[in-house]
């Protein structure tokens, strides 16, 4: 079993107790008293660079990253340096998340929020927009090809912004065909945990110029940023350095607007 499998199994175990709690009509009736979701896309198309700033505890490859007593807090100052939308991790076993987190910030902040999890059932689309969330995660190597485009479009009926998240040639090939307007390179390769650098230089070409191509993985600064903005990147995903930077508000700021 690969480290994603093994995620994945206990994403479900963990899924199945919150729908036993609360059904899914429950969820779909709190949605009356959801505020629209916001649109990040704009922004994400704008000219430079774009953050999407991570609230992130731990993780597989890394463990502890840092203590975050309180997301919102941290959400503030990721949107005081001009972070364009913010990711706030709800998978609770490995990364230390959940969605009181995701809660938490959207009272917080006025930022558009991605749910970031791995996403396998509708129930957890219709939580993350009960709980706030603008986007959702969409991971192409959990998903087989008929979930992923049942997923994709569920989501976006429900108005949630989709990005699609990739690791190599062939998921590539899967989001593209799929319509997927806002694509992920992710340099970390889910299965092994094992970081390729060479990855966004790779799959980067694949990708039609009409999409948005989010960088994940591997950016320690501002030279990273605009390593990928050079390579095509418009929007940068960055959890690591800012949650151990004591300075977030400014290391986003730094991060932000840069040209190629």
């Amino acid at each position: 079993m690969s480290v994603l499998d093994d995620i994945v199994a206990g994403v479900r175990d963990d899924l199945e107790q919150r729908r036993a709690s609360v059904p899914v009509a429950d969820l779909r009736a709190a949605l009356a008293d959801v505020a629209q979701p916001r649109d990040p896309m704009p922004q994400f198309r704008a000219a430079g660079s774009s953050v999407i700033a991570e609230v992130k505890r731990k993780s597989p490859s890394k463990g502890e990253l840092a203590d975050i007593p309180d997301p919102a807090d941290l959400a503030a100052a990721y949107a005081r340096g001009g972070a364009a939308a913010i990711s706030v991790l709800t998978e609770q076993r490995r990364f230390g998340g959940s969605l009181d987190d995701l809660r938490a910030v959207r009272a917080a902040v006025d930022t558009p929020l991605l749910r970031k999890d791995f996403i396998v059932e509708s129930y957890q689309l219709v939580e993350a927009r009960a709980a706030g969330a603008d986007l959702a995660l969409l991971i192409v190597a959990a998903l087989g090809d008929d979930d992923l485009r049942c997923l994709h479009d569920e989501a976006r009926e429900l108005g949630l912004t989709v990005l699609v998240e990739v690791h190599d040639e062939a998921e590539t090939e899967r989001a593209v065909a799929l319509g997927a307007e806002l694509i992920g390179v992710n340099a970390r390769n889910l299965k092994t945990l094992a970081v390729d650098d060479d990855t966004f230089g790779r799959l980067a070409p694949m990708i039609p110029d009409d999409r948005v191509l989010v960088a994940e993985s591997g950016i320690g600064g501002r030279d990273d940023v605009q390593r990928y903005v050079g390579g095509g990147a418009r929007v940068v995903l960055v959890g690591e350095t800012l949650v151990r930077d004591g300075d977030p508000e400014r290391a986003v700021r730094e991060m932000t607007g840069v040209h190629a």
